[in-house]
């Protein structure tokens, strides 16, 4: 429950009608009611937030991996409120189109690889990662091949919490809620802790065991992000795009997190040059300011849409192609453009590892670090020799989270499968001071663990 210092009876209200009205996404429902807001956001400039009580935090996440140009852009609210007055909302419906629209469709396909050009509207990722399901199934379906329904992801993969997104996401708490269609979806190993080669192989067993002509697509992040920020080796989607190939199944690039300029590149697999089929973004696109996602397709893909799909295409969402979205995007997408955010994300994330790895060496608790561009992960273990886990009972991770939240950096933790992983995103507009001031607040938060651990 944040510090009431200042707020007063207001504040105190505030806390109430939260716990009364205001049911949050991915909370624990009770600890909710039992210990209020954690973090009562007021403003934000830069990297920074600032709660009701006037304590100051760096954003080290971008509040959801998505805050890319930083909070408080007046830009954005500019143009936000110039295309509100002009044409706030038209449906895409029908062949309806608008300007702000058509104009970021064409200025993705420009920054997507090679030949993905066309481009369908949503709301957000879990809604790109669903109607790129459904694209990929309505392709093969146009053309005579009605079975190739099956989607194969990775495990610790995550794509979303709509219905099939859920079931393509490889961690099985988000189906607990309320299932898994378990029919279509199937999960093959993540290279983390592991060699490609075992990998591939788990991927190969996976396509033939289901059957590649009843395999609609291959879906997987370039780095897993709520996963832990599990960076693949070097070679490892080189592999996944020659099996794809052999097998003849498409493969869905899922660029939520990594899209314009996460992972130092302005999509994250052009680290290692590899083109997927389909692209799924939402997040950078905007910054945040407004929602909106999308997916971009090949046009071969395009083509056979173009020549086999009879009639109407029974998808789309109301808010498919917002034209204050989309001018909120162009503007998003010119300003990281403008100041070089690509290539800062490139540096900075250089420094930010740099960091992480002097606390590897400083502290013995400290096992793998990670990062490619400001996408990064430092891993605990009880012993990082011999990667022993600590027990989920200590709360390791959430208690370096803590540690850091009282510090005023606010990260995340992923504790999945007896991990305990600190993940790290900042908004791409840090410079070098700012990271060395979470590397610093960082190294002083896991000091502080590790000296608790001993006491227990």
């Amino acid at each position: 429950m944040i510090n009431n210092r200042t707020g007063g009876a207001a504040l105190d209200n505030l806390i109430e009608l939260d716990k009364k009205h205001f049911l949050h996404p991915t909370t624990s429902i009770q600890q909710q009611q039992e210990q209020g807001v954690k973090l009562l956001a007021e403003s934000g400039q830069g990297i920074y937030l600032k709660d009701r009580d006037g304590k100051t935090y760096i954003d080290a996440m971008s509040s959801l991996w998505n805050v890319h140009i930083g909070h408080g852009r007046e830009e954005l609210a500019d143009t936000a409120a110039a295309q509100m007055k002009k044409l706030a909302f038209s449906s895409a419906f029908s062949s309806f189109s608008h300007e702000p629209g058509i104009r970021l469709a064409e200025k993705i396909a420009k920054l997507a690889p090679k030949d993905l050009n066309a481009v369908f509207f949503t709301s957000g990722g879990s809604e790109s990662n669903d109607t790129a399901i459904k694209l990929v199934r309505h392709y093969w379906k146009v053309q005579g091949k009605p079975n190739r329904r099956k989607i194969v992801a990775l495990k610790r993969g995550y794509h979303g919490v709509a219905s099939a997104s859920t079931s393509a996401t490889g961690i099985p708490e988000f189906w607990e809620m309320a299932g898994h269609m378990k029919d279509d979806f199937f999960h093959a190993a993540t290279p983390y802790r592991s060699t490609t080669q075992e990998a591939i192989a788990s991927l190969r067993e996976k396509f033939e065991s289901e059957g590649p002509e009843t395999i609609a697509a291959f879906m997987a992040e370039p780095i897993q992000g709520a996963g832990g920020v599990l960076i693949p080796q070097d070679d490892y989607f080189t592999e996944v795009r020659k099996l794809c190939d052999e097998y003849g199944i498409l493969f869905i690039a899922d660029e939520v997190i990594t899209g314009f300029g996460r992972t130092g590149t302005m999509f994250g697999l052009e680290n290692w040059e590899v083109v997927p089929d389909v692209i799924t973004f939402a997040k950078g696109v905007t910054s945040g300011y407004i929602p909106l996602g999308g997916v971009v397709v090949s046009d071969a893909i395009h083509n056979v849409l173009k020549e086999k799909s009879k009639g109407t295409l029974f998808h789309g969402f109301t808010y498919s192609g917002h034209p204050t979205a989309a001018a909120v995007g162009l503007k998003n997408i010119e300003l990281i453009e403008k100041e070089g955010l690509v290539e800062n994300s490139r540096k900075m994330g250089g420094k930010l590892l740099e960091g992480f790895k002097r606390i590897k060496d400083d502290l013995e608790i400290v096992g793998e670090v990670r990062a490619k561009g400001l996408l990064g992960a430092v891993e605990l273990m009880k012993n990082p020799e011999t990667n022993e886990s600590f027990s989920q009972e200590q709360k390791v991770a959430p208690r370096v989270i803590e540690e850091l939240h009282q510090r005023g950096v606010i990260c995340r933790s992923v504790t999945y499968e007896s991990t305990d992983i600190i993940c790290f995103a900042p908004p791409l507009i840090i410079n070098e001071r700012q990271v060395e001031e979470i590397i610093d607040q960082l190294h002083q938060s896991i000091s502080a663990v590790q000296e608790q651990l001993k006491t227990i």
